[in-house]
């Protein structure tokens, strides 16, 4: 019996013991993230006229807190935070603003993630990979320019755009859209009802009008959070330590979850052989983090696990791997020292079914395709 169909029989069993939720255990993971959070803002700004090297102590401290809020905002869109649905909606909320990703947009997309984990015709991580086939049909040019996007040093700037920028710019072009249609719908046929109106406007940024409440919601309470702190802490001083730690922050979140599916040998399948069980065993990593790392990461080092089933709340997903050990050997493990090797998995081969880096491609098929398109 391979590993995979041993894990069908006992998966029942896991869930039950494991997928339980409790109030007090995620009261106490928001008050632990939230205090903190506050406090190093604070001090960042405060310890600007005192020293710089202080500041980047209380900064690189605040981005390890930031990336704890996403890990909690992550849990709360399970809705494996807290018992009830209000709760984690609530949570999910609240963690949403403070690290600027409207959670309920966020969750939607992330719920497709897991239901597609695994078959990467489907689904293909924040790094956006190609296939084989797809990156032999790019130029010379154009391969050396997808392999330049994908350096791990740009990940702040993708930070900066998955906390920052795209959030805001999102909800300000589709308002400003939907504002100019209302008022060229009025123009046209001034008889014309509000509900009409609203329903023949069509967008790409949302996709329904709860959406657009979401995202409206959390860019207004963030705006006015963030406008309260510069007042009340200098402009230039918050909105320094706010970009800063926020693109940091964003950046160590992409690059922890692309290494939780982009590595060596890691399952990479399309729709025809995709198995879900095997893809939490092969295609998700389990990263063995340091204790202190992952209390700031809520235990999402345990990944298979979490792909295994979403239920299972980060403060038990340690305890049912240790447990559970003999089923989850051979999942592939990854430590810091990996990071940089697993982040050059950016390419999945169709023909083998595996993810690999670009110097494989090449040393495989040369500078021609692969046998999928040629054969």
């Amino acid at each position: 019996m391979n590993a995979t169909e041993q894990l069908k029989l006992k998966k029942r069993e896991l869930i039950d013991k494991y997928a339980i939720r409790h109030n007090g255990m995620a009261l106490y993971q928001m008050l632990s993230t939230i205090v903190p959070y506050v406090g190093l803002y604070y001090l960042s700004v405060w310890s600007l006229d005192i020293s710089y090297w202080l500041t980047a102590l209380f900064i690189f401290m605040l981005v390890l807190i930031i990336l704890r809020v996403f890990m909690m905002m992550h849990d709360a869109g399970h809705g494996c935070l807290f018992v009830t649905p209000l709760q984690n909606r609530i949570a999910g909320f609240i963690m949403g603003v403070m690290c600027g990703v409207p959670e309920y947009v966020w969750s939607k997309h992330h719920a497709y993630h897991h239901a597609t984990n695994g078959n990467w015709n489907k689904y293909r991580g924040p790094l956006a990979v190609l296939s084989s086939t797809e990156f032999s049909k790019l130029s010379e040019k154009k391969q050396k320019a997808y392999q330049r996007n994908r350096n791990i040093l740009l990940a702040p700037f993708g930070g900066f755009l998955y906390f920052i920028f795209n959030p805001r710019f999102t909800w300000a072009m589709g308002t400003i859209k939907f504002i100019v249609h209302v008022i060229r719908s009025y123009v046209s046929g001034p008889d014309r009802s509000w509900q009409g109106i609203r329903d023949a406007f069509e967008t790409r940024y949302w996709a329904d009008w709860k959406e657009y409440g979401h995202m409206a919601a959390n860019n207004v309470v963030l705006i006015g959070l963030v406008v309260l702190a510069c007042w009340a802490l200098g402009t230039a001083a918050f909105l320094t330590v706010f970009v800063i730690s926020m693109s940091l922050a964003g950046g160590l979140g992409i690059i922890l979850f692309a290494i939780q599916h982009n590595f060596e040998n890691s399952y990479a399948t399309g729709d025809d052989d995709w198995d879900y069980h095997t893809a939490a065993l092969e295609g998700t990593s389990y990263f063995d983090l340091p204790r202190i790392l992952h209390w700031f990461t809520a235990d999402i080092g345990y990944h298979h696990i979490h792909h295994l089933s979403a239920r299972i709340p980060n403060y038990k997903l340690r305890a049912c791997h240790e447990e559970y050990a003999d089923l989850f050997k051979d999942v592939p493990r990854i430590r810091l020292k990996d990071v940089l090797h697993s982040f050059q998995y950016i390419l999945w081969d169709e023909d083998s079914g595996r993810l690999i880096r670009v110097d494989q491609f090449y040393e495989k098929y040369g500078h021609g395709e692969p046998a999928s398109v040629t054969g």
